[in-house]
């Protein structure tokens, strides 16, 4: 992933040692959830995270796998929440497209999740299903991302 300097904040690919910096604005990680902040560390030393800084240091991140059958997967898009709504989750949602090797990129969000269905769908992204029983009382809203040539 090459670096993209939007002017405000920049955006790259993340190194294994910025997995600290992550988990220090990620809520969930931040809050002691040791699970979080090791998913974190993995996905970091694996290359697989594209992190948004400025100079105050990280704003956000945004992950892509390949295990959502061989098609690319955002499962974690985070946004620091001093940073959110300043476009940081779209450039994120952009590196990691702009990244993605397969034809087809999917992401999934809560349906309570409000915030991240409107970054989705302003970022063009397509509702594409309804999975039940993940989280109690709160069905996953998968959506696919446009890419160039779909119809």
């Amino acid at each position: 992933m090459d670096i993209q300097n939007t002017n405000r904040f920049l955006v790259r690919t993340a190194t294994a040692s910025d997995w600290v910096a992550l988990a220090g604005i990620d809520p969930i990680a931040a809050a002691g959830d040791a699970a979080r902040s090791a998913h974190i560390r993995r996905w970091c030393e694996q290359g697989a995270v594209v992190v948004a800084e400025d100079a105050s240091g990280a704003l956000g991140y945004g992950v892509l796998e390949y295990t959502f059958f061989d098609h690319g997967f955002v499962p974690m898009l985070m946004v620091a929440p001093g940073a959110r709504r300043r476009g940081v989750g779209a450039q994120l949602l952009d590196a990691v497209a702009a990244a993605c090797t397969t034809p087809k990129l999917f992401t999934s969000t809560n349906v309570s999740n409000l915030p991240m269905q409107c970054l989705l769908h302003r970022a063009g992204w397509q509702a594409v299903g309804l999975l039940h029983g993940l989280d109690d009382g709160d069905p996953e809203l998968f959506f696919r991302c446009p890419r160039v040539g779909d119809s």
